[in-house]
């Protein structure tokens, strides 16, 4: 296998992977919509068959579907190489009407065209490219495409865990960071949420009579702000405050959300039981505490194996692969709690995921194809 030979193809194939890109994301597919996913779905089964896989559409209820394909399952005595992907976005449907798909110089633009169309599009040409050139990865390779992953990945993560479980490594097709870097370790996220219950009254003529939730909420947060470790990576930031329902009543309920980071395992506990454990401030409140951490942290010593190697090939092609960290979470967050060596970013490299000026940059779809082609060959 000469990773310069599969660049090569790849980037002789741009024009193809580039109109492949744009079909996709005229295609919009947020995840509150089943048949825009749907539609999505259905047009990578069929890029999946043709690339000669198995493919199997994984259908429920309210939602998307998610999509599994499987490739070279000759060799089903050995652990498949998983790829890890979604297609779902955040972008609602119309928003292609003020965002079109479009080409300014040097990127590619359009919603979900980087967070990670781009993705799923390196990942289809790593595959294209290999059948091309005749090359057979030593390991068969499943193509696992999830359809909610931008809220959680609650509906297929029985499914998609099940996949990695099988697998003797994860490679997650979310796009790269700032300069093209690898992803090595990702904080785990969590979301709380945090309700005081108080009792009403008139705030002038009894205000004695009534407890304040929003006050008690206020102290409590305070508090919360207090158990952030940031030199340890755990943080956290309180997102919304909603109570009360007039000024000349005293509040009987208030509720926040707080948003939390972890950059270590072993802070999971630590957190969601300080949490937990919270007391009110006020004789006559109550606190409800309701989430948790939703993904666990990737740590870097999952990644580091496979990153090396991925560095190695990179430099054989002609170019330097960096790696960094992320607060941001992903499906490779998962799948690296269960212990299985993951690689994260592999998709595109540009800006703006989740923001108006989202872009890929054009020149660097056929490299991330190629160093995806490559590591499924050699793993």
């Amino acid at each position: 296998m000469d990773p310069r030979a599969l660049l090569a193809f790849c980037q002789a194939q741009t024009k193809a992977l580039l109109q492949c890109l744009r079909t996709m994301v005229e295609i919009e597919s947020p995840t509150s919509s089943p048949d825009g996913i749907s539609r999505l779905a259905r047009l990578l089964a069929r890029e999946f068959a043709r690339n000669h896989g198995q493919v199997n559409m994984l259908r429920k209820p309210r939602s998307g579907p998610a999509l599994m394909g499987e490739f070279w399952t000759q060799k089903r005595n050995q652990k498949p190489i998983l790829l890890l992907g979604h297609m779902d976005t955040v972008w609602e449907e119309g928003t292609l009407k003020q965002m079109p798909f479009r080409i300014r110089g040097k990127r590619a633009y359009g919603p979900g065209v980087l967070d990670m169309k781009s993705g799923i599009v390196c990942g289809l040409w790593a595959i294209r490219s290999l059948q091309a050139l005749g090359v057979t990865p030593r390991s068969p390779v499943q193509f696992f495409l999830n359809s909610d992953e931008e809220v959680s990945s609650l509906t297929y993560r029985s499914e998609m865990l099940r996949a990695a479980r099988r697998a003797r490594a994860v490679l997650v097709l979310e796009p790269a960071a700032e300069g093209g870097a690898l992803k090595t370790a990702r904080k785990g996220v969590g979301e709380f949420r945090i309700t005081a219950r108080g009792r009403s009254a008139h705030a002038g003529v009894n205000p004695s009579a009534g407890v304040n939730a929003i006050s008690e909420l206020a102290r409590q947060l305070v508090r919360i702000e207090e158990f952030a470790r940031p030199f340890r990576g755990l943080t956290l930031s309180v997102g919304t405050i909603h109570g009360g329902t007039r000024t000349n009543v005293v509040p009987e309920h208030a509720t926040a959300s707080v948003d939390v980071r972890i950059a270590r395992l072993k802070d999971r506990r630590l957190i969601e039981q300080r949490i937990r454990n919270l007391k009110p401030f006020y004789h006559g409140t109550r606190i409800e505490i309701e989430g948790g951490i939703n993904r666990p942290p990737m740590e870097r010593k999952v990644a580091v194996k496979l990153y090396r190697e991925a560095k190695l090939l990179a430099r054989q092609m002609g170019f330097e692969l960096p790696e960094a960290s992320t607060g941001g979470g992903s499906d490779g967050n998962l799948t690296a709690a269960l212990g299985i060596p993951t690689l994260d970013g592999l998709g595109g490299v540009g800006d703006g995921a989740h923001a108006r000026h989202e872009h890929v940059l054009i020149e660097e779809l056929p490299r991330r194809a190629a160093l995806v082609a490559s590591l499924l060959a050699t793993i």
